[in-house]
């Protein structure tokens, strides 16, 4: 692992003796009014990428310029982190909508009552006092079930024991929460019962929690949503851009300098990867902030695979964008291309709900080893030598469809 953070580190200072430093000396030297010291020329191969710095910063200030660009990239992915962080982190609460009628006025009844409105499994709706107010909001669907106590539950008959019962009353389409309830319901008459008859059962359940947590239906949930942001910086990024930057004829004169594809591709790269990367910021700091999430990995190794991944995804839309002449190409286009992968992919609901052979045609989805990346990074605490078959095959993807993209880009 230590050798493995070294090669990271003599890969950057070799990037920035061999090529940034050169450009920014030679920026420098271009700058000052002394022209009593010959300038050094930069070289071919110094000259190609400086272009490709010029093109990145272009791009990036580009950006920030365009509030649209803001809102979709940055401020629209947060919407989907509200919605789904709201619906999915109730800290695994299940809870019942329930209707709670009592028609006895002995004191064992109040107690049951009393028991029942302690406990945070069921939500009382404290609008309903009579069966037939009951029965309405069940048949619109807005209550799980009814929980009845008869007028003679808790009396005393010749001097016996006080009995009762209580009665769950739910409809066809809630049977689940209506059998649900009448196994909860005992343990709220566990203690009254406890008074009259005495019980060592023999055969008892015990629970022994595990030190290891697992995940949070909102932790399976957050690295999809990061899949999601990585499609909108990636694919609709490029598609909105392109066709609109060749009606203008700004990448037709573009053809004319000496710019190469390549070179544009990679400022383009570059320049959705500090995009994107902000755009990921944003959504961790809310997520850890507003809805706990547990990062349990490396953030250095988080970044590097996430960069990764917008480059991956972003030739989907240099291709799709690069090959289409206009808005009404691209649109229906990367629409084919986009939602099949969002929703097979477990963007916003596991794989494992999907029949066996679903999953594994999802597999080789190029969406699905970026999600499946990122939650093994993410909350799993698992390293990059731990996801080498999703980085092998977010490798493969990316060879793939960056030679489509060079085979079908054309500049107007």
């Amino acid at each position: 692992m230590i050798l493995y953070y070294l090669l990271i580190i003599l890969g950057i200072w070799v990037v920035y003796r061999r090529i940034i430093r050169p450009m920014y000396k030679t920026r420098r030297v271009n700058s000052t009014n002394d022209q009593s010291k010959p300038k050094k020329q930069l070289t071919g191969w110094q000259k190609q990428f400086y272009a490709v710095g010029v093109f990145t910063k272009l791009s990036t200030k580009r950006f920030f310029r365009d509030r649209l660009a803001i809102f979709f990239t940055v401020l629209f992915p947060l919407i989907f982190l509200f919605v789904f962080g709201a619906l999915t982190n109730k800290n695994n609460t299940v809870s019942f909508k329930i209707g709670l009628i009592n028609q006895s006025s002995s004191v064992y009844a109040s107690q049951v009552v009393k028991e029942i409105t302690a406990t945070k499994v069921y939500k009382i709706d404290p609008t309903i006092h009579t069966l037939t107010e009951a029965e309405n909001k069940m048949d619109k669907n807005q209550l799980d079930a009814a929980i009845v106590l008869s007028p003679n539950f808790g009396q005393v008959t010749n001097g016996s024991r006080p009995k009762g019962q209580v009665k769950v009353i739910y409809t066809e389409n809630n049977q689940s929460a209506g059998q649900t309830l009448i196994a909860l319901l005992p343990t709220a008459l566990k203690p009254l019962n406890a008074r009259f008859v005495a019980v060592n059962a023999p055969f008892t359940v015990v629970g022994d929690q595990l030190s290891q947590k697992s995940l949070t239906a909102f932790d399976y949930t957050f690295a999809g949503l990061l899949g999601f942001t990585i499609v909108g910086v990636g694919i609709f990024g490029p598609v909105n851009v392109f066709p609109e930057l060749k009606k203008q004829g700004i990448l037709r004169r573009l053809h004319t300098t000496p710019i190469r594809v390549w070179q544009y591709f990679l400022s383009t790269m570059f320049g959705q990867a500090i995009t994107g990367s902000l755009s990921v910021l944003v959504q961790f700091i809310i997520a850890i902030t507003v809805f706990n999430l547990k990062i349990n990995g490396n953030y250095l190794e988080i970044l590097a695979y996430l960069i990764l991944c917008i480059f991956m995804i972003l030739g989907i839309g240099l291709a799709v964008g690069g090959w289409a002449k206009n808005e009404r190409q691209a649109a229906p286009l990367a629409n084919i291309i986009v939602f099949p992968m969002i929703f097979l992919s477990g963007t916003f609901f596991p794989r494992y709900l999907m029949p066996n052979w679903l999953q594994s045609v999802t597999n080789y989805l190029p969406l699905t080893p970026v999600i499946d990346g990122l939650r093994m990074l993410t909350t799993e605490g698992k390293s990059l030598l731990d996801i080498g078959p999703q980085i092998g095959l977010v490798a493969l993807w990316l060879l793939v469809i960056y030679a489509i993209a060079f085979r079908v880009f054309r500049w107007e």
